[in-house]
């Protein structure tokens, strides 16, 4: 009986430390994924103030800047300078 009390809390230990890192390890994605976000809308915001370009901040805009990060707004950005509209 002690030994089986003993195995299970080690389970249950085991996979409290673990769900743990894992979650760590995702918030540290979601949080370069924040990160990305933020810079690339910033960016495409200061364009947009500067040079009037009227990019349109919508679902996809926001997509590919998550994913993709400053290349994916520097994309958007020369996309609409050449006339091609996300």
């Amino acid at each position: 009986m002690l030994i089986e009390m003993i195995v299970l809390y080690g389970i249950i230990v085991f996979a409290i430390i673990f769900g743990l890192y894992l979650l760590f390890k995702l918030g540290g994605i979601i949080l370069g994924l924040i990160a990305n976000t933020i810079m690339g809308l910033a960016s495409i915001f200061i364009v947009n103030f500067f040079f009037g370009l009227g990019i349109a901040i919508n679902l996809l805009t926001i997509v590919l800047v998550a994913i993709f990060g400053l290349p994916a707004a520097a994309i958007i950005i020369i996309l609409k300078i050449i006339g091609i509209s996300i």
